[in-house]
């Protein structure tokens, strides 16, 4: 006879399309041992730790995700770099499991294009058609790459009854965007940009430099980082080692139109093709980014540090402070329908409350669907991943979810003065210069 907590359980699942998590996690964990430092070294308590260590717990728990990943870094020190759950069905997953980041990619993407500018190939103000000229069709002829990198560039969508195999083939996918008709050509409309922005990308770095935009990534940051993975695509040797996508949640009709007008498919189709070959041989910098929590939380690290990781120059200061500073308050997205925030690339965090938890309004980052975080809070000092392979909206992940996002923001209390006169690009410039570097 099945008792009350069984019923509940099996109802959950399948209302929920939700995944078995069993009592004992301890052999569904993946600890950093090595690098997990005592929390008194990067400013925080023991208490802290562990409240924000159970709030991701009952996260996992929820049955959401079949993988869940948390790297939280504070102070420059990882204070948590923990993975629970499979990586597929048989395969449990470990802190060296790749995972793809879906739109949580676009964060690098546009910070490649930061780099172009720092390097003179590229000016952000220049309309995009000045480097892609068949980018003018239509009305285009104006939009900036710093209007593209705001999701103003009034191509958010893909347009209707495409076939998605075209997103496999950059020239394709390119020249049907180019052709598309903007829905404002004076760049007027606050609109996020699923995936078509990606293809502007990957083309301006194409024709400045060379480069694809994974071979760009690899020489500028992936390499002198150090990072296995955070690419674009994978390649034949780690695909067997990736993270596979599940489609989860409620499976309801409205919901699904909802996504799929932003997403450009019905949500299931785009999970599973997120998981087919061709996807990882592909380079859709708006998408595709395949990275471990760690490595993610290192990016963010970096940006946190100014452009700088272990003596090395990544980025400028200046370009940082281009690239993450506020464009702009609140504003209707009439892609997401919601109010956002944005800089030149990044989705920006809130008071009282913001995407990235409570008073978090000098955060900068970008979410994945779904439920993907990436972000720094300078404010806080901390540069956190938060990865996943469950896509869902409506689940029973919210309220944990919620409570997660609250209690890294609360645990990390402020420590830096952000009212400070002197900007902190130029408190890194003359540090490097002390320091004869």
């Amino acid at each position: 006879m099945i008792n009350t907590y069984q019923y509940r359980e099996n109802l959950r699942r399948r209302v929920f399309r939700t995944v078995p998590v069993p009592q004992d996690l301890r052999g569904l964990a993946d600890i950093d041992t090595a690098a997990e430092v005592n929390p008194a070294a990067a400013d925080l308590s023991e208490e802290a730790v562990a409240r924000v260590l159970g709030a991701c717990e009952d996260l996992y728990r929820s049955g959401a995700y079949p993988m869940l990943s948390l790297c939280l870094r504070r102070r420059g020190q990882i204070v948590i770099n923990r993975t629970f759950g499979h990586a597929a069905e048989d395969r449990v997953a470990t802190l060296n499991t790749p995972v793809c980041l879906f739109s949580a990619s676009k964060a690098v993407s546009a910070v490649l294009i930061h780099l172009l500018a720092q390097q003179g190939e590229v000016n952000l103000l220049h309309p995009v058609s000045h480097y892609i000229p068949a980018f003018a069709a239509k009305g285009k002829g104006c939009i900036t790459i710093l209007q593209l990198l705001t999701h103003r560039s009034g191509i958010a969508k893909i347009p209707p009854g495409t076939d998605l195999d075209l997103l496999y083939d950059h020239d394709g996918a390119l020249a049907l965007i180019c052709d598309a008709a903007p829905t404002d050509a004076n760049a007027r409309v606050q609109g996020y940009h699923a995936v078509t922005s990606g293809f502007i990308f990957n083309e301006l770095i194409k024709i400045t430099t060379g480069l694809d935009a994974q071979q760009f990534l690899y020489r500028y940051i992936s390499k002198p980082m150090g990072m296995r993975y955070f690419r674009f695509g994978l390649n034949k040797r780690d695909q067997p080692h990736v993270a596979v996508n599940t489609a989860t949640g409620l499976d309801s009709s409205l919901i699904n139109r909802a996504l799929a007008s932003v997403l450009g498919a019905h949500p299931d189709t785009v999970v599973a093709m997120t998981n087919d070959p061709r996807f990882y041989k592909a380079v859709i910098p708006s998408a595709n980014l395949f990275a471990t929590a760690e490595e993610v939380s290192r990016f963010y690290q970096m940006l946190l540090n100014q452009g700088q990781w272990q003596g090395k120059n990544i980025l400028d200061p200046l370009t940082v402070h281009q690239a993450v500073r506020p464009l702009g308050g609140f504003q209707f997205d009439r892609s997401l329908m919601l109010p956002m925030r944005y800089s030149a690339g990044f989705m920006l965090g809130g008071s009282p409350v913001g995407i990235y938890g409570l008073d978090t309004q000098y955060a900068y980052g970008h979410l994945g669907y779904a439920n993907i975080f990436g972000w720094a809070d300078p404010q806080r000092d901390i540069a956190v991943s938060l990865m996943n392979t469950g896509k869902l909206v409506l689940g029973p992940h919210i309220k944990p979810l919620m409570s997660l996002m609250n209690a890294i923001s609360s645990e990390c209390y402020p420590v830096v003065d952000m009212t400070s006169d002197t900007p902190r690009f130029l408190q890194q410039r003359r540090t490097a210069k002390s320091a004869g570097t």
